[in-house]
């Protein structure tokens, strides 16, 4: 409770949190209803993958200069052009609904584009929140940084599922109006968000380099981040397979919305406990227990695929989930210097979404070769195989709880 409180009383942390949550909601609801949007207007399921996978390539591909510019540039001045940037795309796919003239390029390129600017403001974001909270609340703030995702996933669903039937622009004009809403609350943080002053300036390659470097000197690191990167490759191909069983059998979309209602729910429940678990348990062992434990949930998706099913599995797999990532993410924040926060910040990103853009391809490509039961096993094992590389690793295993290594961390 008193990390809670402390942050509840920290106004401009409260302000970014609501804030974001109110855009990553409509974000939410905009990639749920992506998949189901071109698979109406192709019939493909292959479409539908590669459509899914143009968002999550524009994320990839710019979140390395954009950390470069998070540690250069005002993090402000970034996330506003970012959540505006994003208004001006969803709102053309609203004129193009209107008009009756939406078509799949349009659709690809507005993923594309807005994974592109989801690429900018993640970096600028971390960073800002590593600006208005001390080191004390690193792991409840990226808690309820947790929270605020499965929040978006909680309503995300129902709301795109229910506005989808509606009209196939109204999802995206309700997107389009919670990026104006970011934009408005960013305005509202009255704490400097200035990148730190830097002695010299170096080249944009120069210091992507240097937060590429950090990483890779240092085996934690490096561990963490090739699991993350394999992890979310086949977590993500696997959740791809299974809502696209869900689409082949015709459940409506409102039905299959409520799978992120149950996965929203578990992800909240699982962050307002990740703080008091985080504090009592040794993050390194904590981190490796959970990854295996998050392949659990997952195994009744290999027969079943209804939305009542995927729902019970989904919400325990996303309440073990924040519990995993923040501790974890508070360790890598509190071990990174200020002046690096940006890069390293984006390099991780980077290598943790990296592959994922191949996830949509991925689960279409098994799915359509092996059908659904042995595309989900194969995923599944895969999972555990990967869960067994992070508990080999002693650098993970051997992070103390958050009351030693933020002792280091300050001594250091």
């Amino acid at each position: 409770m008193p990390g809670f409180r402390s942050l509840a009383a920290n106004r401009d942390f409260t302000v970014l949190w609501v804030g974001e949550t109110v855009n990553q909601l409509g974000s939410r609801v905009s990639v749920f209803v992506f998949p189901l949007l071109a698979y109406s207007l192709s019939g493909s399921v292959l479409v539908a993958a590669c459509v899914e996978a143009a968002h999550l390539l524009g994320t990839a591909v710019v979140l390395l200069p954009a950390g470069a510019l998070a540690d250069r540039i005002d993090r402000r001045v970034l996330m506003l052009a970012a959540s505006g940037s994003g208004a001006l795309l969803y709102a053309s796919l609203v004129v193009a609904g209107l008009l009756g003239t939406l078509t799949i390029p349009h659709l690809a390129v507005v993923g594309l584009l807005t994974g592109v600017t989801a690429g900018v403001f993640g970096p600028a974001q971390i960073s800002a929140v590593r600006s208005v909270v001390s080191t004390a609340d690193l792991a409840t703030a990226l808690s309820q940084n947790q929270a605020r995702r499965h929040v978006a996933s909680l309503l995300g669903g129902p709301v795109g599922g229910a506005l989808y039937s509606l009209s196939r622009w109204a999802p995206f004009a309700f997107d389009a109006l919670t990026f104006a809403i970011s934009c408005l609350t960013l305005t509202r943080i009255r704490t400097d968000l200035s990148a730190p002053p830097r002695a010299s300036r170096t080249r944009v390659v120069t210091d992507i380099a240097e937060g590429i470097s950090f990483i890779l000197a240092r085996p934690f690191f490096r561990v963490l981040m090739s699991w993350a990167a394999l992890v979310n490759l086949v977590t993500n191909a696997l959740t791809f397979v299974v809502l696209l069983r869900m689409i082949q059998a015709d459940f409506p979309p409102a039905q299959i919305g409520l799978v992120e209602t149950a996965a929203g729910i578990g992800g909240i429940l699982g962050a307002l406990a990740a703080p008091y678990v985080i504090d009592r348990v040794p993050t390194g062992a904590l981190t490796v227990g959970v990854s295996w434990a998050l392949a659990l949930p997952l195994v009744p998706m290999i027969w079943w695929a209804n939305p009542l099913v995927v729902g019970a599995c989904s919400f325990f797999f996303l309440f073990l989930n924040p519990i995993g990532n923040a501790g974890i993410g508070a360790y890598r924040l509190a071990l990174t210097p200020e002046h690096l926060q940006g890069r390293v910040t984006a390099s991780a990103q980077f290598l943790a979404v990296a592959l994922m853009p191949l996830a949509p391809l991925l689960g279409a490509a098994l799915l359509h070769r092996y059908g659904g039961e042995w595309a989900v096993t194969v995923l599944l094992a895969a999972t555990l195989a990967l869960a067994g590389y992070l508990t080999a690793s002693k650098s993970v295993r051997g992070v103390p709880r958050p009351s030693e290594w933020r002792q280091q961390t300050l001594a250091a």
